[in-house]
């Protein structure tokens, strides 16, 4: 009996600008509270279930194989603050982590602060986040979701009596600290339509949030605020950012009722952030035209840019990505010509050097380093097909300790059967894009082999050649794995981003495409057996690059898409729209609405043949709305003219991450993979 998929009705709706007319037939999906829109969601999800019904017990397979190769009891690496060791541990069958700590020494008993696994218990979805530590040790604010809309609820903890206080601030972020006072509690506030982070508050413990004071008001909707403590604990800071300019505020941490102080007033173009070292600001930033940023530094009363010194110059070839500050020491995180470098530098320069690493398909940086006088750098490394380590580094006797080693279980993994290379693609203008990839030995390169390709490519967002044992059930059935570093990130650096964005956000289309070709004329793949992958922003680029050369790809994986670009970038309550217009553009003029118009993958749809799709999303989803691919999928129900499959699976009861769980996460995965797999008639 064949199984026919959903038609969703067509209510035309005109949609007018620059005296320009757009026809969204979809446009009524539009209210995740009306009643049709879930029936046809839910009729999406049941035609999904009943096409790849033959594919359920290889999905469970996939899933159990998967799972398999993770230590369920496992524990991070313990980091030390204010006298204590914290640890975030999994135990055996359960889904979530236990934070804990312990005094002194971490042969001392453990203390459990937070089992999330208790917690979580009647709830479908369930996330933790923003444990901050009051000075004196003795409370815990702590910050929970419980629908996936990002919008956390704050509570306070006593960890000497386990009591849970009643004070509740909802709205929030879920990020907060503490003043000096162990008292007084900073925030950040949600706008409760767009949920932009917008507002700063002061919490004093024991009242009602309702008495809380308002700090700071970010009013340019085109900005966030957020607030958090130096790591030198000496201060509290605001601060403000857009795509395009930053803005910080200060105020001593033992001085919970004064008045921040603005650090440097916002100029446009401008991106900044700060450290404090004694009786310095260290400024990571743009100035003076520094496209691959520069450090600088001012003294403690003189703190606008017009004061900074430049402290490391900029340089062209080198992207210079953060500074960790410690007491003897500064640590530079660079990246040249694609790849992780770690500088290490005595402050009173008797010492200067880079750590070695020998790969070019690795990821380097440096980790959980809170403590401020210790000589030990804290780093991870791994390369794309080994597993990653915790290193603890003395920087002064140069000698490293690995803390932890990935565990991959199982007994069948050995790094020994996996290869990796890095090689370039000429894209059309002549640009040579990056491409790293892992596949295991016996793959054959004789292009009869399945390739997924996967890409970001927005908001500056460098995705690294990482480690990745979930990957295996790919590599170990014959596929090559491959990152194409495509213009939008910045893997090469901050001109890269600046190539791929606005007025030249198609060069993220255009380099996918090209580094696609690239691997299909280098006899890796075929188009047969060609697979494209992005999520989020990266949805955008597999929404465009079917509309641009569907012929390349037997399938794509579109994981919460951003596909309906113009209407969204149009709609200013939608979350997060206003702070998008650097990096997209504001449709509101003409240039910017004929260009984002030109690539947007809704609008582009066209009657032609599209690769198989499997497309996700969640119904509570607030990065990117979840009626953006139920309405894609609608309209290329309607238009494609091909017999390849399409799928639009929607979750639910999750939010843009998907499922809470760390297992649970496994299933989706499982899914994506299956789909490719049976594609490939590899679904065994």
């Amino acid at each position: 009996m064949e199984i026919t998929p959903p038609l969703a009705k067509k209510v035309p709706k005109s949609l007018k600008i620059h005296d320009d007319v757009r026809i969204d037939n979809y446009y009524w999906m539009n209210d995740r509270t009306d009643q049709e829109v879930l029936d046809y969601l839910n009729a999406e999800n049941e035609y999904y279930q009943k096409m790849t019904s033959h594919t359920k017990d290889f999905q469970d397979m996939l899933f159990k194989e998967m799972k398999s190769r993770i230590k369920e009891d496992d524990s991070s690496v313990p980091y030390k603050l204010n006298g204590y060791w914290y640890i975030t541990k999994y135990e055996k069958g359960k889904e979530y982590p236990i934070y804990s700590r312990r005094v002194d020494t971490l042969k001392n008993k453990d203390e459990v602060m937070f089992d999330c696994n208790v917690l979580a218990q009647g709830h479908d979805f369930f996330n933790l986040r923003g444990i901050s530590i009051s000075p004196d040790n003795t409370l815990a604010a702590f910050a929970v979701d419980t629908v996936s809309r990002r919008q956390y609820t704050i509570q306070i903890k006593n960890l000497q009596t386990g009591e849970v206080y009643a004070d509740k601030i909802d709205n929030a972020t879920g990020r907060s600290v503490w003043a000096d006072d162990n008292k007084t509690l900073f925030y950040t506030k949600k706008d409760p339509v767009t949920l932009r982070a917008d507002k700063i508050c002061k919490h004093i413990l024991g009242t009602s949030s309702e008495e809380d004071e308002l700090v700071f008001h970010e009013d340019d909707d085109t900005f966030n605020t957020f607030v958090y403590k130096s790591k030198s604990r000496e201060f509290i800071i605001i601060g403000s950012v857009s795509t395009l300019t930053s803005e910080y505020q200060i105020l001593e941490a033992d001085n919970p009722n004064g008045n921040f102080k603005v650090f440097s007033p916002r100029e446009r173009g401008l991106e900044y952030s700060i450290s404090h070292y004694q009786d310095r600001f260290y400024i990571l930033t743009n100035k003076d035209g520094a496209t691959n940023f520069k450090l600088m530094q001012t003294s403690l009363n003189s703190t606008e840019s017009n004061s900074w010194e430049e402290f490391i110059p900029h340089r062209e070839d080198v992207l210079l990505e953060d500074v960790d500050i410690f007491k003897d020491y500064y640590v530079l995180s660079e990246r040249k010509n694609g790849l992780n470098e770690l500088k290490i530098t005595k402050w009173d320069s008797t010492d200067s050097y880079y750590l070695p690493f020998g790969s070019e398909t690795y990821v380097a940086g440096t980790s959980v380093n809170l403590d401020f006088d210790t000589q030990i750098l804290r780093y991870f490394y791994n390369e794309m097909g080994a597993p990653y380590a915790i290193i603890d580094f003395d920087m002064a006797t140069k000698s490293k300790t690995i803390l932890k080693e990935l565990e991959v279980l199982g007994g069948k993994f050995d790094k020994e059967n996996y290869r990796t290379k890095r090689v370039w693609a000429t894209a059309r203008d002549g640009v040579k894009v990056p491409i790293s990839m892992v596949y295991h030995k016996n793959t054959p390169m004789d292009g009869t082999s399945p390739l997924l390709q996967y890409a970001y490519g927005s908001y500056g967002n460098t995705i690294d050649p990482y480690f990745s044992s979930i990957r295996l059930s790919l590599l170990d059935r014959g596929f090559i794995y491959a990152i194409a570093h495509v213009r939008g990130g910045e893997y090469l650096g901050r001109p890269w981003y600046e190539d791929g964005k606005l007025l030249r956000k198609k060069n993220t289309f255009t380099d996918f495409i090209d580094c696609s070709k690239f691997l299909i004329g280098e006899n890796y793949t075929s188009a047969e057996h060609l697979y494209a992958s992005g999520g989020s922003a990266g949805g955008l680029l597999m929404g465009a690059v079917v509309n641009m050369a569907p012929e390349l790809y037997n399938g794509v994986i579109a994981a919460v898409p951003f596909v309906d670009v113009v209407t969204t970038m149009l709609d200013n309550t939608i979350p997060l729209t206003t702070g998008e217009y650097d990096e997209w553009g504001n449709p509101n003029e003409k240039e910017y609405y004929d260009y984002m118009k030109s690539y947007s993958p809704y609008d582009n749809v066209e009657a032609k043949g599209y690769p198989n799709m499997y497309v996700s999303t969640g119904l509570h989803d607030s990065q990117v709305q979840y009626w953006e691919p139920a309405k894609w999928v609608a309209k290329l129900r309607e238009l494609k003219t091909d017999n390849n499959v399409l799928y639009l699976d929607t979750n639910m009861e999750a939010g843009h991450g998907g499922a809470s769980g760390r297992f649970e996460s496994l299933k989706e995965t499982a899914k994506e993979y299956s789909f490719i797999l049976d594609l490939e008639g590899k679904a065994l």
